[in-house]
């Protein structure tokens, strides 16, 4: 079996504004082998979400580029491949013929996880903002990657809902990979093995996390 791993690639990414160009990451590299679990500590507005969106394949760098030799998720909860018009579990039909997977067999655990009752068989432009997230979350769990991409973790839903998608992610796929992103550290020093912080469109990276704990707050 080859290995799986992702890279990153000298990867930049500049925005255009009315004051001129905005660079948002400036030359990321960053090699992810299968099992490790990246915590990236960042700042509102550092680039966090847009770095999580590109490594997805949401958005597209401005220059450099990704290896994917293993199977990566889109952010945990993004709702931007949905179609309004069809129901929540024809999104999931949808999904799952796209990623070559019998819908039937995450039809259960995509109902129960999401909560969404009847409204499961509604259209998704029903749907609250909340109810949208929900259904995106437990169809991105359903199909089985190699590595999560989190932004802000479990920032969707009521407490409950929260502890269903820590035990699905942290417990129950803890083997698999994935990239958490956060303006807080409770989540990365508690499940993370290795520790960055993205600042002034770098990622640095430290040997724990109190380290990277340290210069991310002297910031």
């Amino acid at each position: 079996m080859s290995e799986k791993f992702l890279e990153l690639i000298n990867i930049r990414k500049i925005y255009p504004t009315r004051s001129g160009p905005k660079i948002v990451l400036n030359g990321i590299n960053l090699r992810i082998n299968y099992g490790d679990k990246i915590g990236i500590l960042g700042r509102n507005a550092a680039g966090k979400s847009t770095l999580i969106r590109i490594i997805g394949g949401v958005s597209k760098p401005t220059s450099g580029k990704i290896l994917r030799r293993m199977k990566v998720s889109w952010p945990l909860a993004f709702q931007g491949g949905f179609q309004g018009s069809l129901t929540g579990l024809d999104n999931l039909k949808f999904i799952c013929r796209i990623y070559g997977v019998p819908w039937k067999e995450k039809y259960e655990f995509v109902k129960e996880f999401a909560d969404l009752g009847d409204y499961f068989y509604e259209p998704v432009k029903t749907y609250s903002s909340g109810m949208r997230a929900r259904l995106a979350f437990a169809i991105s769990l359903a199909v089985d990657f190699d590595c999560y991409l989190i932004d802000e973790v479990v920032a969707v839903g009521d407490s409950r809902f929260h502890q269903k998608c820590k035990r699905e992610l942290f417990e129950n796929k803890a083997e698999k990979s994935y990239i958490l992103v956060s303006h807080q550290g409770n989540y990365i020093k508690q499940f993370c093995n290795r520790f960055f912080v993205l600042s002034n469109g770098q990622l640095q990276e430290f040997p724990n996390f109190q380290e990277a704990w340290n210069f991310y707050t002297s910031q």
